[in-house]
């Protein structure tokens, strides 16, 4: 059993699911669209390690390779992005793009499931898109990725870059620094996967998954202020 194409993935898996918890408990206390879209992405992210963990450990399963798909390569950044969305951006551009994404979502759904799979295609130890022999199905998964990425990464970015210029509430610009190169660890993975190194994507996930985890634990949870007599102002971001 290799270890990298099983319990790599299956780590990635049980934090992912860890971290949902946490982003849907402070949902109920909190409230907010941007928490429960959050925490949807991860149960995608979770089940798409899960897959992987699976292949890795029992082999091909055309119902496992599609969940993968869809979950893992198709869904995850995009509703990740969009949590990030609902939090930066003006409702009604929020709202717009939340309907793009659900139409997107089921019009994904719908290909993945009635796509043609050739498991002879899978050129290495690792799940791969390769397999889908029908035309146009693949070209989902950038589009998702790329407004995924750039919502996500973006959005931390900007977030602790304003923090940081007002000098004001350094755990979320370390949170939101740890959540951008968390979020951006999957994207590089699957370039390096794609160059040919084996265990890259499946590492760059685990990578990912703790590195937003830390982030989101670190953006929520107040310093001690260092300086007693120091008034500190309010956030009105604090969600």
């Amino acid at each position: 059993m290799n270890v990298i194409n099983t319990w790599i993935p299956f780590i990635s898996c049980i934090i992912s699911f860890i971290f949902a918890i946490f982003v849907f408990k402070r949902y109920l206390t909190r409230k907010g669209a941007h928490l429960l879209l959050w925490g949807i992405g991860l149960v995608f992210y979770g089940i798409g390690g899960f897959c992987e963990a699976y292949y890795g450990a029992l082999g091909w399963n055309p119902v496992i390779f599609r969940l993968w798909y869809l979950c893992g390569a198709i869904l995850t950044a995009a509703w990740l992005g969009q949590g990030t969305v609902y939090l930066l951006a003006r409702r009604k551009w929020a709202h717009g793009l939340m309907v793009l994404l659900v139409l997107g979502s089921l019009y994904g759904l719908i290909q993945v499931l009635s796509a043609e799979l050739d498991p002879a295609l899978m050129l290495s130890g690792e799940l791969s898109g390769q397999a889908i022999v029908t035309p146009g199905v693949r070209t989902l998964t950038p589009i998702f990725n790329i407004y995924g990425t750039a919502t996500l990464v973006g959005g931390a970015a900007w977030s602790a870059w304003i923090f940081w210029r007002k000098r004001v509430l350094l755990h979320r610009t370390i949170g939101n620094v740890l959540i951008a190169v968390g979020a951006l660890a999957p994207a590089l993975g699957g370039t390096f996967s794609r160059l040919g190194l084996p265990g890259a994507l499946y590492l760059a996930e685990l990578l990912g998954a703790v590195l937003m985890f830390v982030g989101f634990i670190r953006a929520t949870t107040p310093m001690r202020a260092t300086q007693p007599n120091t008034v500190v102002p309010a956030a009105s971001t604090n969600k």
